[in-house]
């Protein structure tokens, strides 16, 4: 094993987040009391707490008063359009060269943030669905994410509406992947993109991807017999079969290679456990990808299941608000990715191990939580931690040292 020669410091990543930050997102504070160091310290303070904006300027010793913070945030940040442009830009910059050089694999998922209260101005900019933490309201972003060598990089986001159609939000994520110079080798979307429109556009586009279909039509136990994708659950061996698919007015249709995978499943469970054993049937829709062998669209997809992990680890570093802004929610939303990404560069460019061929990554060195950490020691040390509050009452005479 080779000897560290070299080391990274919390003040070098802090330093690294505030360009990346300043420079992409060119935020423009002109007040006094709330500087543009203060207000990004703050950012970051309360993304690493996963907490308010409110709290870091109460625990904060030398912070602003909550109100003059948030004020300077509103007044600075640029129309919905604007800003996702800029954390585009953010989540985009310090890409690993070797992601420029080879077509990669990208991923297109939907993450929705439960929300309780009244839309700010339109109805339409909040997200329908099904019940999901006590509500049917959310605030929905589409992203793209990068898969290679165990790096993970968001590289692009979106805000979605409830009358979004599916065929622009996959078209806007595939150009801004495409603009960071990202070469597309094949999309795996999730299910809930299987659709004629979208499936048309990335035929147009000549993308090919690989995506589960949704079960539809009779189901086998119907006196009538399966029907739709249902049918295609009764063959008897696994393969490859043709599907033509039409919208619900039955107006425009496509043809799709259908993979159909059968596998026995497990005799139990992780815990243990003794289960029956049973026949496990997957369906993915397919264009461009019939040349490789069923095994490989289901290890390949399986891949997919990073694009959640991502996901789990926005919710780590996403700072926490009341607010009906949609800018504000998108920018602490385009914060937390960026971060992420921030971690991911220093797994790859930094802590990666010399081998021949290839690095090694992945070996979790420095994980999420312990970056976010770092950045808020840096920050404490600068404005200072609050470690006295003003009372009414006096400290009890029986409890003095």
């Amino acid at each position: 094993m080779r000897n560290p020669q070299y080391t990274v410091t919390a003040r070098q990543v802090h330093d690294l987040a505030q360009y990346r930050l300043q420079n992409h997102l060119q935020l423009q504070v002109r007040g006094t009391k709330c500087t543009l160091s203060v207000l990004y310290a703050l950012l970051f303070w309360a993304a690493a707490r996963v907490t308010s904006l409110t709290a870091a300027c109460a625990a904060l010793r030398n912070a602003p008063s909550d109100q003059a913070a948030r004020d300077a945030l509103k007044a600075t940040l640029p129309n919905l359009a604007e800003l996702q442009r800029r954390l585009n830009r953010a989540l985009a910059a310090g890409l690993p060269k070797i992601l420029l050089r080879r077509p990669v694999a990208v991923a297109i998922d939907l993450v929705l943030l439960p929300y309780y209260g009244q839309p700010q101005t339109d109805p339409n900019e909040l997200y329908h669905g099904a019940t999901k933490a006590s509500t049917h309201f959310f605030h929905a972003y589409a992203t793209a994410y990068v898969l290679f060598r165990g790096c993970r990089y968001t590289l692009a986001l979106r805000t979605v509406h409830h009358a979004d159609p599916w065929k622009d939000i996959v078209g806007d994520l595939l150009r801004q992947v495409r603009q960071t110079g990202v070469k597309v080798r094949y999309l795996l979307l999730d299910r809930g993109f299987y659709s004629v429109e979208v499936i048309q556009y990335l035929r147009a586009a000549r993308c090919p991807f690989i995506m589960p279909a949704i079960r539809r039509g009779r189901k086998p136990n119907h006196p009538r017999g399966p029907s739709g994708t249902w049918a295609l659950t009764t063959v008897k061996r696994s393969g490859w079969q043709d599907y033509t698919m039409q919208d619900k007015h039955e107006v425009h249709r496509v043809t799709v290679r259908m993979a159909i995978v059968r596998r026995w499943g497990p005799t139990q469970t992780r815990s243990g456990r003794q289960v029956r054993r049973r026949l496990q049937v997957w369906l993915y829709a397919t264009w461009g990808v019939e040349h490789h062998s069923l095994v490989w669209v289901r290890e390949t997809y399986r891949r997919r299941f990073g694009i959640e992990t991502s996901y789990r680890q926005l919710n780590q570093a996403r700072i926490r608000t009341s607010s009906r802004s949609p800018e504000l929610r998108l920018c602490y939303v385009g914060l937390a990715l960026m971060l992420r990404n921030v971690w991911a560069w220093l797994d790859w460019e930094v802590l990666s191990t010399k081998r021949r061929g290839q690095r090694q990554v992945g070996r979790v060195r420095l994980t999420l939580d312990e970056v976010l950490q770092w950045l808020q020691q840096v920050i404490e040390d600068w404005l200072g931690r609050q470690n006295a509050l003003a009372t009414e009452r006096p400290w009890p005479k029986q409890e003095r040292a």
